[in-house]
């Protein structure tokens, strides 16, 4: 999966043809929207994607029905636009999910901090709103998360994906201990 940079037809073009399985695509505020996302990722006549030269064709071959099966389109929801449009968004045929950026969810909001605790029961109950909404269109619903235990708790709310932290947050806590043992 790739989180690409906007909802553009390149840009998720090219995250695809580099092998990509699927993308998740910010700052998707309308069915609009998410419908040109999914057009973005099929190849006519369901969609606008190209044809070309690419490292995905070498798993599918030429034949782009099955490519179009095998991506995943994945929209994220982190404005309170998007929010407002959730149950329109969910119901795009295409999309196959979709994924929270709980820090701009929270900014949005009206979130003074990304962990603004006098907006944490609205953002809950906001939380709970998107998993649901997920649910009922048959779609995965996946959040981003700072830790495990973050990540494990989500998923028993009824998240079914969630990506833990980043990683250069990774990276930097392990080299962080590998200096500490160094150290001692």
């Amino acid at each position: 999966m790739v989180r690409v940079a906007a909802n553009r037809v390149d840009l998720i073009g090219q995250a695809l043809d580099a092998g990509a399985r699927g993308v998740i695509i910010p700052l998707i505020d309308t069915a609009e929207q998410a419908k040109e996302a999914v057009r973005a990722c099929r190849f006519p006549r369901q969609g606008l994607r190209s044809y070309g030269p690419m490292r995905a064709g070498l798993r599918s071959g030429p034949e782009t029905a099955k490519m179009n099966e095998e991506v995943a389109c994945i929209v994220m929801i982190e404005t309170e636009e998007g929010l407002a449009n959730l149950d329109a968004i969910c119901a795009v045929e295409g999309v196959d999910g979709i994924y929270v950026g709980p820090a701009d969810l929270m900014l949005a909001l009206g979130g003074k901090t990304i962990n603004d605790t006098e907006k944490a029961a609205e953002f809950e109950a906001a939380l709970a709103r998107i998993s649901q909404a997920a649910k009922n269109a048959n779609i995965a619903a996946g959040i981003h998360t700072n830790a495990g235990d973050v990540a494990s708790k989500r998923l028993a709310e009824g998240y079914t994906f969630a990506t833990i932290s980043s990683d250069l947050n990774h990276l930097d806590k392990v080299a962080g201990e590998h200096l500490k043992m160094a150290r001692a």
